[in-house]
């Protein structure tokens, strides 16, 4: 199994895994609460059932190499999922054959995974401000840098009523570059935010908090 650990800091761990292991196997390694095992319920397709149980190991074994139990996640009134008795944060994703998860000691913390796809070209309108647009300026890559790290502070932030044009912003970056300083910006609500990404995986691997 292809598994990568990314020390973002001293507070903050993640974890990348390829998703090689059936649904039998998956299941055998992850407790599910009872309202856990209703969502799963609630998903028939099955490589996103996989998908989602693969998330639920990655971020199984990452509470254990703290030292801590795991004991299943829960979700708030938005659905985003929190660890059950402890007040580190977390995040999930997946993507077709990955999984990610993220551990943050004491911050919010959002995560996400990404291929690299011309067809980000065909969301720009409705994802990018106008100023991000043309930073972007259509190459594939600057378009799924900024797509993923919008996904990771939209899980960060965790709630709705949130669209990734208006009140999502990512200041312009150097190609390549790990470091991203990301905003949240409502009218009730202002927030920098760093953004740490990585080539990693399928694709990109970027991780707010």
């Amino acid at each position: 199994m292809v598994t990568f650990q990314v020390d973002i800091n001293g507070d903050c761990i993640a974890r990348l895994r390829a998703i090689t292991e059936d649904e039998p196997t998956l299941r055998a390694g992850v407790p599910l609460t009872v309202s856990e095992q209703e969502d799963l319920a609630g998903i028939s397709h099955p490589s996103q059932r996989i998908e989602w149980l693969a998330c639920r190991v990655a971020i199984r074994q990452l509470v254990e190499a703290q030292g801590m139990s795991y004991k299943g996640l829960r979700k708030d009134e938005f659905g985003k999922p929190h660890l059950i008795d402890s007040p580190w944060h977390i995040s999930l994703s997946h993507t077709s054959g990955w999984a990610a998860a993220v551990l943050h000691r004491s911050r919010p913390v959002g995560i996400d995974i990404e291929p690299i796809r011309e067809q980000f070209k065909r969301v720009v309108p409705r994802v990018l401000s106008e100023s991000e647009i043309n930073h972007a300026a259509g190459d594939p890559n600057r378009l799924a840098v900024y797509w993923c790290a919008k996904e990771a502070l939209y899980k960060l932030y965790g709630k709705r009523q949130l669209t990734f044009r208006e009140h999502l912003h990512v200041e312009p970056f150097a190609d390549g570059d790990s470091h991203l300083v990301g905003h949240v910006r409502l009218p009730n609500h202002q927030e920098q935010l760093v953004i740490r990404c990585f080539q990693a995986g399928p694709g990109l691997l970027a991780v707010a908090f």
